[in-house]
């Protein structure tokens, strides 16, 4: 999990991407750190459904992954205004719902 400046505050890690996204929001609920409006999840795999959903019930604003999202996680996405990014690599990536939130994205023409 990554501040908007991109700073990383938190890692977890699990076998499983669910489980891992479970621990870095249970960790934020017990903190007492709920909503997560002013953060970012990273992904190492693709954006499912279920990892949408679970962004939504922590107030996550953006959520990136390395893989593609499925497109009933840009439903998700586009129903509750999560920015969503996948595809993300060192020099390019590309925004399935929110370009207006991410800084110095141009969509190509």
């Amino acid at each position: 999990m990554f501040d908007l400046q991109g700073n990383l505050l938190t890692v977890a890690e699990d076998v499983g991407r669910h489980n891992a996204f479970d621990k870095l929001v249970g960790e934020n609920l017990m903190a007492g750190r709920l909503p997560l409006n002013e953060h970012i999840i990273l992904l190492s795999g693709r954006a499912s459904f279920e990892l949408l959903q679970k962004a939504v019930m922590g107030g996550v604003a953006m959520v990136a992954s390395v893989g593609a999202p499925s497109s009933l996680a840009l439903r998700v996405a586009k129903d509750f205004d999560i920015t969503l990014v996948g595809f993300l690599r060192d020099y390019h990536f590309n925004v399935y719902h929110g370009a207006q939130h991410v800084s110095g994205w141009k969509a190509r023409e």
